[in-house]
């Protein structure tokens, strides 16, 4: 059974990619896109691209997603952004999650970038 990401064989990485899912979530992170990288790129082998709906919001999940993954046991992730929370970066080593405010989010359009058919799987949640 494939995990819940659909990366196989890793399960420090499933864990995490669970952890950071459910933590947005949690948090009424908006429009969550979870892209698979396994062995498509050198930065990591998964993204998760979410949004928050105002400064607040983004700086609050961002909060929140460093601490569950502190808890979780990944350590702390390394962050930009944060001061801003336009856009937040979060590199967790094996996943970069970016949090942004919508309209920054549409002006760069990362999804689009990512997607490309030979990067492997987008799961949206």
């Amino acid at each position: 059974m494939p995990s819940p990401a659909g990366i196989s064989g890793n399960d420090s990485v499933s864990r995490a990619i669970a952890t950071v899912l459910a933590s947005l979530e949690d948090s009424k992170a908006e429009n969550i896109v979870s892209i698979d990288l396994y062995g498509k790129s050198a930065l990591a082998d998964h993204m998760v691209i979410a949004s928050g709906r105002s400064h607040r919001h983004v700086a609050a999940v961002a909060d929140h997603l460093l601490k569950a993954l502190k808890d979780a046991g990944f350590g702390n992730a390394r962050v930009e952004g944060l001061a801003s929370a336009d856009w937040v970066l979060i590199d967790s080593g094996d996943i970069i999650v970016h949090i942004f405010r919508p309209e920054v989010r549409d002006f760069y359009n990362l999804e689009k970038m990512w997607q490309a058919p030979d990067l492997g799987q987008e799961t949206v949640h």
